[in-house]
């Protein structure tokens, strides 16, 4: 039997829907990435991104080779390990009856997954010393969202540049006072706003991306922005949905 290769993959989309791409990176035996693509999406959701990269990811790698996939997404990986079965015998609906989101993408790569020794490995995004394989597709996916061009080793494209990201999660590589100073600002022009924002707030229940490009994690306290869900000090405004 073939020796199991380890992978990543991630997706991005600057504002949840907005710019979106997609990446994967495959490591070598020393653990280092070896072949890397990504690809833009125009606009997307995180989720539309993130099932997108595991669908690419798959199909660039041969069937026959076992596959430990690292990912950061806890949507698109119990999308596709855990909800599933129940999605299929309900006829593709959700325990709530309704239709499942993103459902091509989802059937697309059931079929890529049929037959196929495939490990999958949830990774926190983000992190102090955290995996270096799933930072390697975040850049990757961030820097196709951003340009919308497509990139990788089979394109000659060096590494994707340093993420912008967080060192960990909600925190700012600003100074401590610079990121305080910032907050306050937003939070104060927020409150400025008036009534016409709203006040509500709630537990991620998946780490996603802000409109700001900045993540949040899971249990973070996010609020509802014109874009989506993301940090309570970058609401903008109330009356238009996510996703």
């Amino acid at each position: 039997m073939a020796e199991r290769v380890i992978a990543a993959c991630d997706g991005a989309s600057k504002g949840n829907p907005g710019p979106a791409g997609w990446g994967w990176v495959i490591a070598d035996e020393a653990g280092r990435p070896a072949r890397w693509e990504a690809g833009p999406l125009g606009t997307a959701t995180n989720n539309v991104a993130e099932l997108t990269a595991l669908e690419r990811l798959l199909t660039a790698v041969d069937a026959d080779v076992p596959l430990e996939v690292r990912m950061d997404s806890q949507y698109a990986m119990k999308a596709v390990t855990t909800w599933l079965p129940g999605w299929k015998r309900k006829g593709w609906k959700t325990s709530a009856g309704k239709p499942v989101a993103n459902q091509e993408l989802v059937v697309r790569i059931d079929a890529l997954l049929a037959g196929r020794d495939v490990d999958f490995q949830y990774v926190p995004a983000h992190q102090v010393d955290g995996d270096p394989l799933n930072d390697f597709a975040d850049r990757a996916a961030s820097q196709a969202a951003t340009a919308q061009e497509a990139a990788g080793s089979e394109y000659g494209s060096p590494e994707p540049p340093a993420s912008a990201a967080p060192a960990r999660a909600g925190a700012s590589r600003r100074a401590p006072g610079a990121a305080k100073s910032s907050v306050a600002k937003s939070s104060a022009a927020s409150k400025r706003r008036g009534s016409g924002a709203s006040a509500r707030t709630l537990k991620a229940k998946f780490p996603g991306r802000c409109r700001c490009g900045r993540s949040y994690t899971a249990g973070e306290t996010i609020a509802k922005n014109p874009q989506g869900w993301g940090h309570p000090a970058c609401r903008v405004g109330a009356g238009e949905s996510g996703e």
